[in-house]
């Protein structure tokens, strides 16, 4: 099968990037022609290039909305896909998805797309959850199986109707699994806290520093791993709560996994998320979680037995459950094992790839 996998931007490196290449990987170990095609060149690129997987570059496909460069982006990719001529087509990300399934019309070729996430979720402003609402009920008609990366995304569109029962597949995201160094030792008696995400308004690391804030009489240190549009505005609030000797800010990392491995409770706050990969790496590497109630992450975090989810801007309930964790090793222990063994038994890489196979077959099987 030649199958052809289109994502934003090649420059950063994010869940939907992570979950293509890795997509992608899988398949061209299972003997499939696969090629990734995304927006530049960079960190994405250079990671396919180490693992075999053919790149390509688009000049047009950039984030931001452009009127003109969108269209030539449209007739760029179009150009790409009937010279490779792929049997499926997998779009991600919601731009990807929108260029690309225009760029599919009248080809004869499987288009699915996958939302990481719907950019009418929970937690986005009620005008752009109208806009986007109406924009994916009009690509929906240019699809021919949408995968869902959670059962939260899967029912909000069926309540939405944006699209049939028929069309969406929910296929919860998977990782390889890691070999993990159990011999790690504690540095200091301070509880190594980390939040791996993008600085950007969803994340909402604000709220977890206001948060922790009330907690500054407990040994505890936080790791912000990722970059942004808003990491000086937490910087500053950071100082403004006199938290800059707790709080370390690493910028974008390629060594996410050992940050993990060296850490005891990972955090996210965000105000909407689809299914996190980063949730799923912290559970991998043995940490407790504690993420808010948004999205699919109910359907990772088993409350009070594998971390703790809070809804989110409820930070008095945030507080409560940041205490409970930094003050009692043995719950911090205790859920960190039941989160790993939750991965091991529903995370498993290999099944999300044949799910996602199924898909393929039942999309050539209508073609």
């Amino acid at each position: 099968m030649k199958i052809v996998y289109v994502v934003t931007r090649s420059d950063e490196i994010g869940g939907a990037s992570v979950h293509v290449l890795d997509l992608a990987d899988g398949m061209r170990r299972k003997g499939h022609d696969v090629w990734i095609l995304a927006g530049g060149s960079g960190v994405v690129s250079e990671i396919a290039a180490k693992r075999g997987v053919d790149y390509i570059s688009l000049n047009c496909m950039k984030r931001d909305v452009d009127p003109v460069k969108d269209v030539r982006g449209i007739f760029e990719l179009r150009k790409m896909i009937v010279k490779i001529a792929p049997d499926i087509v997998h779009l991600h990300s919601s731009k990807a998805g929108v260029l690309g399934r225009l760029s599919c019309i009248g080809l004869p070729v499987g288009v699915v797309f996958t939302a990481h996430g719907w950019a009418f979720t929970e937690g986005v402003s009620a005008r752009r959850r109208w806009f986007y609402t109406e924009v994916e009920r009009f690509m929906a008609r240019f699809t021919n199986r949408i995968i869902t990366v959670s059962n939260y995304d899967m029912d909000l569109a069926l309540k939405l109707k944006v699209c049939d029962a028929s069309l969406v597949s929910s296929v919860h995201n998977g990782i390889p699994d890691l070999q993990i160094n159990t011999e790690i030792s504690e540095a200091n008696n301070d509880v190594r806290l980390i939040m791996v995400a993008r600085f950007a308004e969803q994340k909402n690391q604000r709220a977890l520093l206001q948060a922790l804030s009330h907690l500054n009489e407990l040994n505890w240190t936080l790791e912000l791993v990722g970059d942004g549009p808003l990491l000086q505005d937490v910087q500053d609030l950071a100082r403004e709560l006199g938290l800059s000797e707790k709080v370390y800010f690493a910028g974008a990392c390629s060594d996410v996994h050992n940050r993990l491995l060296a850490s005891d409770v990972f955090l996210l706050v965000s105000d909407w998320e689809g299914l996190p990969l980063v949730i799923l790496e912290a559970m991998r590497a043995g940490l407790p979680v504690i993420a808010s109630r948004v999205g699919g992450v109910p359907e990772a975090i088993d409350h009070g037995e594998t971390g703790f989810v809070v809804d989110r801007n409820d930070q008095q309930g945030l507080v409560r459950v940041l205490r409970r964790m930094l003050e009692s090793p043995e719950l911090r222990q205790q859920m960190g094992l039941k989160g790993r063994e939750k991965f091991n038994r529903e995370f498993v890489f290999e099944d999300m790839l044949e799910r996602t196979m199924l898909v393929y077959s039942a999309v050539l099987a209508q073609e």
